[in-house]
């Protein structure tokens, strides 16, 4: 027989909880009832548009599934007309656009946002962030208008230098380059998959540094202070503190940026020269992307060719689909906090 615990009141008697289940309190009004159909209604909201796409993309990209089946996933050709076709070199070309932004975007915004959470005096801290939020305002078509005009015109050298100091990897190595030659020509190096992941890491950069900037600022200022009272330096307590806080920030909003630089159209249609090869030279002339494709294909396509480009999108949709999903994981499994030192 179980014991029941007493406990005694405010004269010394004892009293005993009453019998049965306690009956559960809930809020009187109607407000939060409210309240929470309206979030129920906006999930699946969400849940319904997403599943609208998917199924609208599904429906009409069917009869190119059913022409190209499996091929669809492994031709590299485009030609829907001729049944030869498939977004093999498209499907490349996107995740090695979204390789290089990263690449550029993920040092560039991690060190711009601990600048400003930890290291700008509180002066121009509002100035810094006005002017990091104010990039992600700039339209993609004057990003692709500054990298297909100038950036890759008078940053040639860069690739070429590259290409001559890591030739010896084989994504960095440019076919039918003559480094030797001081008469050869700077086309092949242009219109590359470096030049459209480089412009498009400076498009997802502001997106990334934002969110890593908020997760820092919200690092707890005790154990800031603990970390520095114990002897530690600056970086020191960001290593120990500020960075294990802030990793889920960094994870979601490298995600965050990965899903943009997937998706990215204009800058990348602007930049590249379209070629449907698998195409992994990044610093050689020639590459492609889903989205750009897409773009550039839909005002001539014809009936059947706008059902292939609908497969295209589905494939791409997926895709970004599974990189929120691989993100929410990892996210869930790395909350801000986790791991701190101090």
């Amino acid at each position: 027989m179980s014991q029941v615990i007493t406990e005694p009141d405010l004269v010394g008697h004892e009293v005993r909880p009453p019998d049965g289940p306690r009956r559960r309190v809930r809020p009187s009004g109607g407000v939060d009832r409210v309240f929470r159909v309206l979030l129920r209604a906006a999930g699946v909201a969400v849940l319904a548009i997403m599943a609208t796409v998917g199924l609208f993309l599904l429906t009409r990209g069917s009869s190119a599934f059913a022409a190209a089946g499996f091929d669809f996933l492994t031709v590299a050709a485009w030609e829907p007309d001729s049944l030869n076709f498939g977004i093999a070199a498209v499907l490349v070309g996107t995740l090695l656009i979204a390789a290089v932004a990263l690449t550029v975007a993920f040092p560039l915004a991690l060190g711009v946002a601990l600048y400003i959470s930890e290291y700008a005096p509180r002066r121009i801290r509002r100035v810094l962030t006005s002017m990091v939020d104010l990039m992600a305002a700039v339209p993609s078509v004057v990003y692709g208008l500054f990298g297909s005009v100038f950036l890759q015109w008078q940053g040639v050298d860069i690739p070429r230098w590259l290409s001559i100091q890591f030739g010896w990897v084989p994504f960095l190595s440019v076919p039918g380059a003559d480094p030797d030659n001081p008469l050869a020509g700077d086309s092949v190096y242009v219109t590359s998959t470096f030049w459209a992941g480089l412009i498009v890491g400076f498009m997802v950069m502001p997106f990334i540094c934002s969110v890593m900037r908020e997760s820092f600022t919200q690092a707890p200022q005790g154990e800031r202070e603990g970390a520095l009272a114990l002897g530690s330096t600056r970086w020191g307590m960001i290593r120990s503190v500020v960075l294990p806080f802030g990793r889920s920030g960094m994870i979601g909003g490298t995600m965050l940026g990965l899903g943009r630089a997937l998706g990215e159209t204009i800058a990348v249609a602007m930049i590249i020269a379209p070629v449907f090869t698998i195409q992994t030279h990044i610093l050689g002339k020639g590459g492609h992307s889903v989205s750009a494709l897409i773009a550039q294909q839909w005002g001539s396509a014809t009936a059947f060719g706008l059902s292939a480009l609908m497969a295209a999108g589905l494939a791409l949709f997926a895709l970004t689909l599974v990189v929120n999903f691989a993100a929410s994981a990892v996210i869930a499994r790395s909350r801000s906090g986790q791991g701190s030192d101090a």
